[in-house]
C-alpha cells in the first residue's frame, strides 16, 4: 500500500497551542476514522516553534487520506501539503 507523509503548516490558530497533548489529541481523531477509509496512521512529529505538524500513513490513495484528515480534524485539519514516499533501508 502507497506510503504518504505530510505536513500543517502553522497549526497554532487551530489549536491555540501545539504540544504532546494536543498533538495525542489530534493522532486518536485520526486513528477513530482510519478503518473506515482504509488507512493506516503510522507516525506524527510536530514543532512547536514553528506550528507544523507532519504524519505518516499507509492509505490506498492521496484521496482515501486527505478524506479520513477532513473526517478526523475538518477542513481545517487537510494538510498542506501530501507527498507519496518511499521507505529506504
Amino acid at each position: 500500500m502507497p506510503l504518504y507523509l505530510d505536513v500543517h503548516y502553522n497549526v497554532l490558530p487551530l489549536v491555540g497551542e501545539l504540544n504532546d497533548a494536543v498533538t495525542r489529541e489530534g493522532h486518536a481523531r485520526d486513528l477513530a476514522v482510519q478503518d473506515k477509509h482504509g488507512v493506516r496512521f503510522v507516525k506524527y512529529w510536530y514543532d512547536e516553534k514553528t506550528g507544523r505538524v507532519f504524519c505518516l500513513a499507509e492509505a490506498p490513495s492521496k484521496e482515501a487520506y486527505e478524506a479520513c484528515h477532513r473526517e478526523a480534524h475538518g477542513e481545517g485539519g487537510v494538510a498542506d501539503e501530501i507527498w507519496e514516499v518511499t521507505e529506504g533501508e
